[in-house]
């Protein structure tokens, strides 16, 4: 009895003196709350400058580091995001600051820009998006997400769906390419690879559908530059990539450096609060790109850093990464009244809300043990391979050249790309190492018989040459059975501010694959390359081209294993390959003119010193193996507006070897109120046939499909269809679908 008098003797003393122990705990901190109801909570609880702070991202080391003032700001609750800080060493430091030691306890969210992998590479975006697999496409972003997480990250800058027409824009490399119902399927399958069904499970990160919006249509291809883009391109070509992120549960949008229409994309209002937010619903928060706040001001919409603080934050752009302007300004403009309450409680709220939902505030730290578990595992590495085997492109085959035989006494392998573990993994390569990919030359070696001899020149990188580099690769060459060529761009000439005037083979490759062909021996050019190239010589005198973009971790061993038969290329062509620069841009599907090409025809739309059409069209890609395409049939042949007609087709293997087949429907609307394209992807399956085999494949036309955005919204117009299924773009299989008013 005693001792239990004295027990309450001392609770009592104790919550005396510590009022707030005998206070029931705070709304935000319990995790059995709604995410809402938490951030609400903890809203009220929050000083104006811990607003601010929530609302700022800041820049650390690219090795992974955090800066010194990054302690300070997240101990006062100033900084709520981080870009690059990664590794336990660095964020749990850092996370320490935050949640024990500020007032209020609100972790950081830690972000990187993980876009085609994390340790283990896998194929550059655009050319994942050749594997025309969004099942797969969406695993290596569950892959890239589980190793991000082990290192402490919970947020990724991707996917990019950004829909890309000119290939000078060096970030074609990291988007989908040119159409917007491929681009569609694959943002919404990345966005669920990267998230999972519960973001807040260990292993899963954040997805950001980026850039909104516009951005892939740069004029001249120069990146930054302005976009003008119809109402009508906007809500047929560039919205649906985005909009298929968000219905897949986006949890962040970025916005782009672009100015559309005359609205910088970071002040752009009716993009963000009118489309994303009030015509879409987008429930989560939006991300400034690197400074794109304080660059309103170069852009000439703002007058000063505040204007741009109070126009960015006012138009629904909730995060500034890396300039300081709302966290400098804004205390003043909301003392002034020239920015609301309103509108920075909203934007708080959205982060603060995705944050509870991401669950940093039960789960803030991360175990160090992971990275020594989940980083390039035999599993990674496997899907690495099938991604890279999936996505390369074989775009010419003269005389059955490619699979190359296993009698071949002497290989030469030419060309410094061939042996550069770097340019194998391609821009935004996150903390891909090198040293872990297998180059060209490697695969090579590793896959050809064991009496075969390969020898090497580098002949001349992309970025240089001498004659001498020349003259050696050609000697190499000169006694060998095959040369195979690897030609293309390093990996810095594609990707973020790497445009290009001009599309050709860079440096002196050119010179050196003529060189190559005089010596009589058959060649095989490798491209490695993130954007469409001019090929119009290598299409007309070299027998063989694989597309091989930059594969990946494994992707020289994708390569040698497809060149010499192991592997049958399947993979077919995201974006138009022009015949020439003069072209720019080009792509599938373009609206008809009133005066359509005509050889026959002087006043046609048609070039004087070229033809119009591409090298290689959408779609387009070989294969070792070919198929033909039958039986074509819509049921039924009359719908109405709101009906679904159900699409067969028959594609046979009619080869000696099993391969892959991406079977592509089409649609093109006869006649309507306002033009539509010549045709329009509407449907795609990839499937694997045996020899001699057939499968009837199957599609559904609904609304969906047929429908299109006109001036006075979304319908279904009355009138013929056209349906085509094929292999690429171009040509195929022709039936009719007609709806009825």
């Amino acid at each position: 009895m005693k001792n239990l008098k004295a027990a309450i003797l001392a609770a009592i003393i104790f919550y005396c003196a510590c009022p707030r122990a005998a206070a029931q705990a705070p709304l935000y901190k319990d995790p059995k709350a709604s995410p809402a109801e938490r951030a609400a909570d903890l809203l009220g609880r929050m000083t104006a400058e811990e607003k601010f702070g929530q609302l700022q991202q800041l820049d650390g080391l690219w090795e992974g580091d955090y800066r010194k003032e990054h302690l300070e700001l997240a101990r006062e609750g100033r900084l709520g995001s981080t870009l690059n800080v990664r590794f336990a060493a660095n964020v749990n430091i850092l996370q320490k600051e935050a949640v024990e030691h500020s007032r209020l306890g609100i972790p950081l969210l830690f972000a990187f820009d993980v876009i085609h992998g994390y340790r283990t590479i896998f194929p550059v975006p655009l050319g994942e998006s050749a594997q025309w697999d969004p099942e797969l496409a969406g695993k290596a972003a569950s892959a890239a997400a589980e190793e991000a997480y082990s290192v402490g990250l919970k947020w990724t800058f991707a996917p990019m769906v950004d829909i890309a027409r000119d290939p000078r824009w060096g970030r074609i490399v990291e988007g989908s390419g040119e159409d917007p119902y491929l681009g569609s399927r694959l943002a919404a399958a990345r966005v669920r690879g990267f998230q999972g069904a519960d973001f807040s499970a260990p292993g899963k990160l954040l997805a950001c559908a980026k850039h909104w919006v516009g951005y892939g249509a740069a004029e001249a291809g120069r990146d930054y530059n302005s976009t003008n883009i119809s109402r009508s391109a906007l809500r047929n070509v560039y919205f649906p990539p985005f909009k298929a992120a968000l219905d897949a549960g986006a949890a962040t949008f970025m916005s782009a450096f672009n100015d559309l229409n005359g609205v910088p994309s970071t002040a752009n209002k009716a993009a963000i609060a009118g489309t994303l937010r009030g015509d879409w619903g987008f429930k989560g928060f939006v991300v400034s790109d690197y400074t794109s706040v304080k660059e309103l001001i170069a852009h000439g919409l703002a007058a000063d850093e505040e204007d741009a603080a109070v126009k960015a934050l006012s138009a629904g752009v909730d995060m500034e990464m890396v300039s300081t302007l709302y966290r400098d300004k804004g205390p003043a403009a909301l003392s002034a009244g020239r920015l609301s309450l309103p509108v920075l409680d909203a934007s708080v709220l959205r982060v603060l809300e995705m944050k509870f939902r991401a669950g940093i505030f039960e789960k803030p730290y991360i175990d160090p043990a992971l990275e020594t578990k989940k980083l390039l595992t035999p599993k990674t590495r496997k899907l690495a391979l099938e991604a890279a085997l999936k996505s390369l492109v074989l775009l010419r085959n003269t005389g059955g050249l490619l699979p190359l035989g296993p009698g071949l006494k002497k290989i030469a392998v030419v060309g410094a790309l061939a042996d550069s573990k770097t340019d194998m993994l391609g821009s935004w390569s996150a903390d891909g190492k090198p040293a872990d990919a297998v180059t060209l030359l490697e695969g090579v070696r590793e896959t050809v018989s064991p009496g075969t001899e390969v020898v090497y020149s580098s002949g001349c990188s992309p970025s240089a040459g001498t004659d001498e580099e020349l003259a050696k690769a050609v000697a190499a060459a000169s006694e060998a059975d095959v040369i195979i060529a690897a030609v293309g761009e390093e990996a810095s000439m594609s990707g973020e501010a790497s445009s290009r005037a001009f599309l050709s083979l860079p440096g002196r490759q050119l010179e050196l694959l003529e060189r190559l062909k005089k010596t009589g021996r058959p060649v095989v050019a490798v491209l490695f390359n993130g954007r469409p190239l001019e090929l119009s010589w290598l299409d007309a005198n070299i027998p063989a081209i694989l597309e091989a973009w930059y594969p990946g971790t494994e992707g020289g061993r994708a390569v040698a294993q497809t060149l010499f038969g192991r592997s049958n290329p399947g993979g077919k062509l995201p974006v138009t390959f022009p015949l020439t620069l003069g072209q720019v841009p080009i792509y599938y599907a373009h609206r008809s003119t009133g005066r359509p090409p005509s050889a026959a025809e002087k006043y046609s739309s048609k070039y004087t010193d070229s033809p119009v059409e591409p090298l290689y069209p959408f779609g387009y890609g070989l294969s070792y193996s070919s198929f033909t395409y039958s039986g074509l049939s819509v049921t039924p042949a009359k719908i109405k507006a709101d009906g679904k007609a159900i699409v067969k087709v028959a594609v046979t293997n009619s080869s000696s070897r099993s391969g892959d087949e991406i079977a592509q429907l089409y649609i093109r609307d006869a006649a309507g109120s306002e033009t539509r394209p010549v045709r329009e992807l509407k449907g795609f399956k990839r499937v694997t046939l045996s020899p001699g085999e057939t499968k009837t494949l199957e599609f559904e036309l609904g609304p969906a499909e047929l429908g299109y955005y006109y001036e006075d919204g979304f319908a279904v117009e009355p009138g013929l269809f056209g349906v085509y299924a094929s292999g690429s773009s171009e040509g195929g299989l022709e039936a009719r679908l007609e709806v009825m008013p």
